[in-house]
């Protein structure tokens, strides 16, 4: 059995050690859900540790953001729930532990809702169901009861239409049941989207609009440094500006567009849509990158991650400066087609704005990866309203000659247009398509 692991390794005892519960846990991350998370085993070492020791006091969600997900001492949790979204993913996946591998351990673990303390319990002493008695005062009064002759037919009858109705009502269900378990994702959703396997949909990070007041670009190993929004932060500040950046290093701030695109994909996966989990850009680790499928939603300046599949697309997202103009660099232009497509100056005014629709393998050849990228959030809007009407996906097909029945993935890039008003896009076009070899 292999030991847990907490922010203070050194203060670890045998008496810890050697106590059921802490064994109880260490069975519980080392099967799958647990080894393929980053944040979750620190979160459950960490609870589990000041849990046991009875330090109440270090089990609030200030404290656990500042140990465990390393955010500012005396950051704003109202402002960031980062802490709180993790402890609902671990409080799920300690349930499907205890509903599988678990299920005949003598002892559970869970953390009760509205609490960080975890708690210990014998399996026996799960609650049974409580069935509640009549209330008296809603006793139905008593109904004359005709005599035998005068009803004889009834128990006849009353069964032939308890038979008839609990036919109706099975056929029915089983109708609804397979029909739910039918349901297909529509394509290009059910490349990445696959019941029984967890999908990332990764939306881009607010945070990221600090490099305006740095005047810097970054890359990716620049954001996944712990120092980053540090080194986004000017030297000097006034008060308002200070309190400014404080609430957005600390915060976890995504776009409307983006939230559009998160939407459209639970509602359009239907029952799958309990494999799929939301997170910004700055909750993802380069380990979790390596297996499963993603999504990934905004450019470069937003979402970094999209740059490890830079080098496999023809359009590329340009910027002119920090804060510049915006717009696709075409790579290799075929006939008819431009060298570079800007779009929107600013978000909320209108024009022309362009995004791109990718499907790709994933990193290591393990899952696939969906990248939907505006210039502006208008563009990334518009890829939503493209995906959540069949008539559109259909007309995507068409232009880059897939058939919907394809048995492999595939691999593909489109260059969108969409004309705003007021910042809403209000119609697009599909410009440009690539296929691309995997």
């Amino acid at each position: 059995m292999g030991n847990l692991q907490t922010s203070h390794p050194a203060e670890i005892d045998e008496e810890l050690k050697s106590d059921p519960r802490w064994q109880l846990l260490a069975r519980i991350l080392v099967t799958e859900p647990f080894q393929k998370s980053h944040r979750l085993p620190a979160l459950l070492c960490y609870l589990a540790e000041h849990s046991i020791r009875g330090h109440l006091e270090a089990l609030t969600e200030q404290r656990i953001g500042t140990a465990v997900f390393g955010k500012r001492p005396g950051y704003s949790p109202t402002e960031d729930s980062s802490v709180r979204v993790h402890v609902r993913q671990l409080r799920l996946r300690l349930h499907e532990y205890f509903a599988r591998e678990g299920r005949d351990d003598p002892m559970v673990v869970d953390v009760p809702k509205g609490s960080y303390e975890l708690v210990f319990e014998s399996a026996r002493a799960r609650p049974a169901l409580h069935i509640a008695s009549p209330d008296p005062e809603r006793v139905p009064a008593p109904v004359e009861i005709q005599p035998a002759a005068s009803r004889a037919w009834l128990w006849p009858a009353l069964f032939c239409v308890a038979i008839i109705a609990a036919a109706v009502c099975a056929t029915g269900w089983v109708r609804a049941v397979r029909a739910h378990q039918n349901a297909q994702v529509p394509w290009p959703l059910s490349a990445v989207v696959q019941s029984g396997k967890q999908t990332r949909i990764v939306v881009s990070d607010g945070g990221s609009m600090l490099r305006l007041l740095a005047d810097k670009e970054f890359s990716l190993d620049q954001y996944l440094s712990p120092g980053f929004f540090g080194s986004m932060t000017p030297s000097r500040m006034d008060n308002n500006l200070s309190r400014l950046v404080t609430y957005i290093s600390d915060s976890q701030i995504t776009s409307f567009a983006d939230t559009l695109v998160a939407s459209t994909f639970m509602k359009l996966a239907g029952p799958a849509s309990k494999d799929l989990l939301v997170c910004t850009a700055r909750d993802l680790n380069r380990r979790e990158i390596d297996e499963g499928n993603f999504v990934f939603v905004g450019g470069p300046t937003s979402n970094p991650w999209v740059s490890l599949f830079a080098d496999k697309l023809n359009f590329e997202v340009v910027e002119d400066g920090v804060g510049g103009k915006m717009y696709f660099r075409n790579r290799k232009p075929l006939p008819g087609e431009q060298p570079a497509y800007e779009g929107l100056r600013y978000t909320g005014s209108g024009g022309e704005d362009y995004a791109t629709i990718s499907l790709l393998p994933g990193s290591s050849g393990q899952g696939n990866v969906l990248i939907l990228q505006g210039l502006r959030e208008e563009g990334t809007e518009a890829l939503a309203i493209l995906l959540a009407d069949e008539n559109n996906r259909t007309e995507l097909q068409r232009a880059l000659q897939i058939q919907n029945d394809a048995r492999e993935p595939i691999y593909f890039e489109a260059l969108i247009r969409a004309r705003t008003v007021a910042g809403a896009p209000v119609s697009f076009k599909i410009v440009a398509t690539r296929l691309i070899s995997p």
